[in-house]
């Protein structure tokens, strides 16, 4: 179980590196597109994608703790 409770934590931080990314560079993009396509929605826009992330994120977490305290 320590070792799920590790595996659990390790890909939570993955995740967020990952939203961070995803994050940032649909946002970069947006701003791109509003300043030279003629993109009407707002750059804003781009902080949807971190939900699916924010959600795979918690779960992970919970995993982990469930798993760290069932290996206590």
């Amino acid at each position: 179980m320590k070792k799920l409770s590790v595996l659990f934590a390790a890909l939570a931080v993955l995740l967020w590196g990952a939203m961070c990314a995803v994050v940032a560079w649909n946002y970069s993009t947006m701003l791109h597109g509003i300043e030279h396509h003629g993109y009407s929605a707002p750059a804003s826009v781009a902080f949807v994608y971190a939900i699916p992330f924010a959600v795979a994120i918690a779960v992970c977490v919970v995993l982990s703790m469930v798993f760290h305290k069932k290996c206590k």
